[in-house]
């Protein structure tokens, strides 16, 4: 169904800045994007996630926003957008852009007139106090960074409230005026081809703010207007949360259907992680145990890596430090005393079946896949960077000048270009990959065709298998006339597994093999697997 196309896109996350530079200045911008959808088409992408292009000062990559109705000069305008938008459409690739609104810039011109004036119309629209709450030094996102959640500010006289860096104060967004402002947002975007919003901390935009709040997502019924708001401006857009969910609150965002249609499931990517550090199965089948069911017509988002750190606040502190020593064992490897600021593929090691391993899990478990830029050709990171800019460098398309992101001179790109070593673009290009058989962006644009091919995946009733070996995870999603399963070595020894099934089949084809599988009559299936190996098979 159309309208259920987010259970089962591929989507794929574009820094606009840092993917394509489409006319030389050493910007990336959406003339130059653009001209990568073919790219992206050949990868089987027919969702993109584009990151904040708007107009600001670039403190936080972006998402200190100045004004939410324009494009940020060096990216194009308007009219490159909307050429975009239509270029994409044209390969059936829908566009998803990030809705900012839980704060703004403090150059917005709403913020600037706020702090002039206690009169002024928009004063209200941010969160103030007079003297500096007690709780300011809590509730902050980037702990060890950020020192506090208040700030004064010398021309308001007054406190101002901001969850995120001081240059970020948050919007009152229970404020009747500036929900109408954040619909007229919702409402122009899609007007131009969005088809849909990641809205960008989401239990901040919905919590009750002030002085002595501490309470996230405790104003569900605003989730409830935003959809609406943007339900009837197109019937298929969608709104994909970030949101790191504990289970007993994943009802509050998906409501009865009524509320937010995808969510990031940050609670399994975490124990994801955990399991890969491991080499156990049982971390993934109990955070899915964990979590609630949730409603027909929505859907989880899985992911490897964000934009951001990856973020491991979930587990227990012992967990944590087990991923931690796996994957990101030095300080300057951590970040925020919660999350690891490097690449999937330095995490693994460069490992090639690590990195397919990681992505099959990430194609077959219940929900709707999100690849990260870069990731699909094993990017690395620059860990000389500032906090998660070592995993914003740009594109890495050739081994040519600046690899081949931008002919302009490298002092006027927005991050290095990632150059010598094992990740270095002479290395990691796309155009290299393109020309080797069996390359990983070769083998990537294979695995999301049979993943597009295998709608189970996403729409398929889950069940976990009994596996004879622990390092093995086993699943099925049953359709209503076929089933497709996937079977998972987490483990660096080969296993000799047996599974349960648990319906008999009439034969096993192999989907990745493109091969039967022989089928054992009874009793479990046994299955032999390399180290990090996997199999996805049909019945029948």
């Amino acid at each position: 169904m159309q309208e259920l196309w987010h259970k089962n896109a591929i989507v794929y996350t574009v820094d606009v800045e840092s993917f394509a530079d489409g006319n030389g200045d050493g910007v990336g911008d959406f003339v130059g994007l653009a001209g990568k959808l073919d790219y992206l088409s050949g990868l089987n992408i027919n969702c993109v996630w584009l990151q904040p292009f708007f107009p600001s000062p670039r403190r936080d990559h972006g998402y200190d926003i100045s004004d939410y109705y324009s494009i940020d000069p060096r990216y194009g305008t308007v009219g490159d957008f909307v050429e975009f938008s239509q270029s994409a459409r044209d390969r059936g690739i829908k566009i998803i852009i990030d809705l900012v609104v839980n704060h703004t810039s403090i150059d917005h011109p709403w913020f600037q007139q706020a702090r002039r004036d206690p009169k002024s119309k928009y004063r209200d629209w941010y969160v103030w106090s007079k003297e500096k709450p007690p709780n300011a030094d809590q509730g902050m996102v980037f702990p060890g960074v950020q020192k506090t959640t208040w700030t004064f500010d010398e021309e308001a006289g007054e406190y101002y409230f901001h969850r995120f860096y001081e240059h970020q104060p948050d919007l009152n967004t229970g404020n009747p005026k500036v929900r109408a402002e954040i619909a007229r947002i919702i409402k122009a975007w899609v007007q131009l081809g969005v088809c849909g919003f990641r809205v960008d901390a989401l239990p901040f935009v919905i919590s009750t703010k002030g002085a002595g709040s501490t309470a996230f997502g405790d104003c569900p019924e605003y989730l409830i207007g935003m959809r609406q708001v943007l339900s009837w401006q197109r019937g298929d857009s969608v709104f994909m949360a970030e949101a790191n969910l504990p289970p007993e609150q994943v009802p509050m965002y998906f409501g009865e259907g009524d509320r937010t249609h995808v969510v990031f499931n940050f609670y399994v990517n975490q124990h994801l992680w955990l399991a890969m550090a491991r080499e156990q199965a049982q971390p993934i089948k109990d955070a899915y145990a964990a979590l609630p069911p949730i409603p027909n017509f929505c859907q989880w988002a899985n992911f490897l890596r964000t934009h951001d750190e990856l973020d491991l606040g979930r587990l227990s502190e012992s967990e944590r430090g087990e991923v931690f020593n796996a994957f990101g064992p030095l300080p300057d490897m951590q970040l925020y005393n919660r999350g690891i600021r490097r690449r999937l593929a330095p995490m693994l090691a460069n490992d090639r079946d690590r990195i397919e391993l990681a992505h099959s899990l990430m194609l077959t478990l219940p929900g709707t896949p999100v690849l990260r830029y870069g990731d699909e050709i094993g990017m690395g990171e620059d860990l000389s960077l500032n906090e998660r800019d070592s995993i914003r460098t740009p594109m890495q398309w050739a081994n040519a000048r600046n690899g081949g992101f931008s002919p302009a001179d490298a002092d006027r790109l927005p991050l290095p270009v990632i150059h010598g070593g094992e990740f270095g673009y002479e290395k990691v290009n796309v155009t290299a990959q393109q020309r080797d058989p069996d390359s990983l962006l070769n083998w990537l644009e294979r695995a999301t065709r049979i993943r597009m091919r295998s709608p189970e995946f996403g729409n398929g009733k889950c069940e976990w298998l009994e596996t004879s070996d622990e390092a093995v995870l086993a699943h099925s999603c049953a359709g209503d006339h076929s089933c497709v399963f996937a079977i998972h070595n987490l483990s660096g020894r080969p296993v000799d597994v047996d599974v349960t099934l648990g319906r008999k089949v009439d034969g096993l084809f192999d989907l990745l093999d493109n091969r039967d599988n022989p089928v054992r009559e009874g009793g479990p299936q046994h299955f032999q697997l390399k180290p990090y190996g996997f199999v996805w098979l049909r019945d029948g």
